[in-house]
């Protein structure tokens, strides 16, 4: 009879050895070979960035037009909308008051005129001084520039255009008591035609007066633009910098107040961008794995300018085309060879 304890160590050497058949080589042998990893051929501009903004087309010149008088509105005579030329009235104040202060200043300076000849014919008689006479003078001219005053208030009731262009909006109706200078019309003058836009913060930077612009109506035709203003600080509302861009080849087809979009092109357009995966980031340090001709990858400290949605603008460290890592970089080593996947071969 066999012994059960030799038995037993039979059965488990015969299971060690089949254990030993079937088990899985390690993961460094199933990894052998290069590694294979995504590259980027970079170049200057390959990558470069549009940022697209919403905006207004409105005049260049535009002004708010108001009586030099104040006054009750009798009548207004254009809408929003009409187009006007110079010197064209637009609308009209009550005239009584007005004409009533010219009808007495007039009377004053008659009746100083009359008083400085009877002091003249005096003065010529020597029954008077000459400081009495320099003081009838002095109240003639000041009669006669208040007439001259009352009679240009009197013509102020008119309110006329100062240039030709269009009728932007209406402030102010009949019936309305207005003062000296308030808002009556907003005149948007012929000429040149902008797109008004709003800049968000983290788009400003690098963005300058000048800057060539790409500006398209919905109608679908597109303009060359120029950014021509900047303000320097953001509306406290919505937070943005307003900016004006001129239409430099605009036509009679620009409407005021048709929807526009402004195209700027990043004016980094001339740096390397590269994705935000390929770079290695250790405190302020950055670099990126530069692939060399025997596909070996080396370590390549690189400078950056800023980040943005489309990866990292480098000021330097890389030159248009050389091949980098795009994705996996963290699982390289220097001086370890890789192999390119299909697309990077092109």
């Amino acid at each position: 009879m066999m012994n059960l304890s030799a038995f037993a160590v039979s059965i488990a050497a015969v299971l060690t050895l089949a254990g030993c058949g079937e088990k899985s080589p390690p993961p460094e042998a199933q990894q052998a070979g290069p590694k294979l990893v995504k590259a980027l051929k970079v170049g200057a501009g390959d990558t470069a960035q549009s940022n697209r903004y919403s905006g207004e087309v409105r005049a260049r010149y535009e002004s708010t037009l108001g009586f030099r008088t104040g006054g009750k509105i009798v009548e207004r005579l254009v809408d929003a909308g009409a187009h006007v030329r110079a010197g064209q009235p637009l609308a009209r104040l009550d005239p009584a008051d007005a004409q009533l202060t010219a009808t007495q200043a007039e009377a004053n300076r008659a009746l100083a005129a009359a008083d400085l000849k009877r002091t003249q014919d005096l003065r010529a008689k020597n029954f008077i001084s000459q400081a009495a006479l320099d003081t009838k003078e002095a109240a003639a001219k000041a009669a006669d520039a208040q007439a001259g005053l009352a009679r240009n208030q009197a013509g102020y009731t008119m309110l006329t255009a100062d240039a030709a262009g269009v009728i932007a909006a209406v402030l102010a109706e009949p019936g309305q008591v207005v003062s000296a200078g308030q808002g009556v019309f907003r005149l948007a003058r012929d000429g040149e035609r902008e797109v008004a836009i709003g800049i968000p913060e983290s788009r400003i930077a690098g963005l300058k007066v000048g800057a060539g612009a790409t500006v398209e109506l919905w109608a679908g035709k597109s303009y060359k633009g120029v950014l021509r203003e900047l303000a320097p600080a953001a509306d406290s509302a919505t937070r943005t910098f307003a900016a004006r861009i001129s239409i430099v080849d605009a036509d009679p087809a620009i409407a005021l107040g048709m929807t526009a979009t402004a195209t700027f092109t990043d004016a980094g357009a001339d740096r390397i961008v590269v994705p935000l995966a390929a770079l290695i980031q250790k405190g302020d340090a950055a670099s990126v794995w530069v692939i060399g001709k025997d596909a070996t990858v080396v370590q390549r400290p690189v400078e950056v300018e800023r980040f943005g949605d489309g990866g990292a603008v480098l000021k330097s460290g890389l030159n248009p085309g050389e091949l980098i890592v795009a994705a996996g970089a963290f699982k390289l080593t220097a001086g370890e060879k890789v192999r390119l996947a299909e697309e990077a071969r092109k």
